[in-house]
């Protein structure tokens, strides 16, 4: 770890700069909104900045701070549940019904659809889909990401794409 503090937080500065918008999406797919995801993304950084020092580089440096980032974000849900006194599934279906009126928001019906198909799913069966689905990710970064074997997130990934069709179809019939 450097020492000296310029250069720490020049290194640091570039960290930021290379990975804010791969983490950003990551967050914002987990939160939803944008101003939650750009409180969680900042939370992120300020956790890495701090406990750099601690990283054993026995994972790439991104898996490291892409697990601080979902760790930061569910953390951030799950406080969001207890304020409210809901469910982590209720307040993700608030969270979609408030993504109309968020600036940043620019899906039309079909998205808002599929994102409160989303929230229906497991936790990891969610976090699965919107890495392959929105983030366009292998399989086999997943793993790495996830700790999870490529077999078991293919067959996550299948079984949420199906729970997803039959839920947007079941919601254009009816």
């Amino acid at each position: 770890m450097l020492q000296n503090p310029l250069q720490r937080e020049e290194g640091f500065r570039l960290l930021v700069n290379v990975y804010k918008k791969r983490l950003y999406w990551h967050i914002r797919g987990l939160v939803l909104l944008h101003d939650d995801a750009d409180d969680v993304l900042q939370n992120t950084f300020i956790k890495v900045f701090r406990n750099i020092g601690k990283f054993r580089a026995d994972s790439a440096l991104y898996t490291w701070m892409f697990r601080i980032a979902t760790n930061e974000s569910l953390s951030f849900l799950k406080s969001a549940a207890k304020k409210t006194n809901m469910s982590l599934e209720l307040v993700q279906q608030e969270r979609i019904r408030n993504l109309k009126s968020d600036p940043y928001f620019d899906g039309d019906e079909l998205e808002l659809s599929l994102q409160e198909a989303i929230v229906t799913l497991p936790e990891r069966q969610q976090m699965v889909f919107r890495m392959k689905y929105f983030q366009d990710m292998k399989y086999e970064e997943m793993s790495e990401l996830l700790g999870t074997s490529v077999g078991s997130l293919k067959a996550s990934y299948h079984h949420a794409r199906k729970k997803i069709e039959e839920r947007i179809m079941k919601n254009a019939e009816g």
